[in-house]
């Protein structure tokens, strides 16, 4: 199997020589869809054979979305990255073994995040499962602000590779935050839409992304700032999230504990200046 890489990007330079130089192992083409970026991203995309389209960001469905419907992509299969996901060895060879017609309409490939220079290998979110190998014309990206995964048309059966996919996190805790920030309103929309078309169906008997669904929806039930408390203990120790040492302790506090603490603040802001219920 050759498929065609699709990468999204936007000052990307500090991560984006590594992901491209593992994805050039597998790529029968790539296409990196940039954000307009101002630093070198365009030029290193393009010193490694990478065909650029600069297309205006709304979110990551509607971007990942926007690259499935105008790339000129040519190849039976695709295979979708961030401009920071890094494939191991491992995995590539996993992708060079598929057959050019494999059993599977899609394949999940696991995902560790690298942060603060650590990779996080604890905490319950490690790997996460994400679908990005897929055959062209059968996959889609959900229309979320946040949190958005990766469709099936008809939710075809899907395989899981070997290997791993590390999401080297090289931004500052400022731009880190920030990004957080922008995520939770993206967050909070999503929950006050309702919108269930074109979306995962939560299943927790289901692949690794319906399964994880589930839960999200369980802890979305829970009272507002009960459950970003209940979510970090759950991580940081009965998941031994603690082992990740101090990399870890500041990811699992902002991500786990201030991230979801903050969307459910936003959350009661909205509700309070509307006169709902608290």
């Amino acid at each position: 199997m050759r498929p065609a890489v699709i990468l999204l990007s936007f000052n990307s330079e500090d991560t984006l020589g590594a992901t491209l130089s593992r994805a050039r192992e597998v790529a029968e083409e790539i296409f990196v869809v940039d954000s307009f970026s101002s630093d070198g991203t365009v030029a290193l995309a393009e010193s490694y054979g990478a065909k650029v389209v600069q297309h205006a960001f709304e979110n990551y469905g509607a971007q990942r979305n926007w690259g499935i419907d105008n790339l000129p992509i040519k190849t039976k299969w695709q295979l979708h990255l961030d401009a920071d996901e890094v494939m191991d060895a491992e995995l590539v060879a996993a992708i060079l073994a598929l057959p050019d017609e494999p059993e599977h309409a899609g394949y999940f490939v696991p995902r560790y995040v690298r942060f603060l220079g650590r990779v996080l290998r604890h905490g319950g979110m490690s790997p996460t499962w994400h679908l990005r190998l897929f055959r062209s014309g059968v996959g889609r990206c959900e229309d979320r602000k946040y949190d958005q995964h990766f469709l099936l048309a008809g939710q075809g059966a899907t395989g899981q590779l070997p290997g791993v996919m590390i999401d080297d996190i090289a931004m500052s805790l400022s731009e880190w935050t920030a990004r957080h920030n922008r995520w939770a309103d993206g967050e909070v929309a999503e929950m006050d839409a309702k919108n269930e078309a074109g979306r995962l169906v939560a299943d927790p008997k289901g692949n690794p992304a319906q399964r994880k669904r589930a839960l999200r929806e369980k802890y979305n039930n829970l009272p507002l700032f009960i459950r970003p408390f209940a979510l970090f203990g759950y991580r940081f120790f009965f998941k031994l999230g603690f082992l990740d040492g101090t990399e870890g302790f500041i990811f699992w506090v902002l991500q786990t504990f201030w991230f979801r603490f903050l969307i459910d603040a936003k959350i009661w802001e909205k509700r309070n200046r509307s006169g709902g219920t608290q």
